[in-house]
Order: C-alpha cells, then structure tokens, then sequence
C-alpha cells in the first residue's frame, strides 16, 4: 500500500513545467481576451 505522507515527500515538479512558467511570465503575451479585442477593434 502507498504511503502518500512518503510520497508527497518526495515529490518534485517536473522541470519542464517550471521552465515554462518562467518563459511566459517573462513574455507579455497576449491572451484570448487581447486577441478578441484586438479583432473587434479591426473590424469597426
């Protein structure tokens, strides 16, 4: 049976993830909400 107390120990994120995360909290990227505005907006 698995020990979760041991488990969650143990765990470490996986580093991918966290390298994506740096990567786009350093972009201002746009989100669909900019997109959808940016749009409108070209087409008044």
């Amino acid at each position: 049976m698995l020990n979760f107390e041991e488990e969650l120990k143990k765990f470490q994120p996986c580093l991918e993830v966290e390298d994506i995360e740096d990567a786009v909290y350093q972009e201002d990227l746009a989100d669909m909400t900019d997109l959808l505005r940016e749009v409108i907006e070209q087409t008044k």
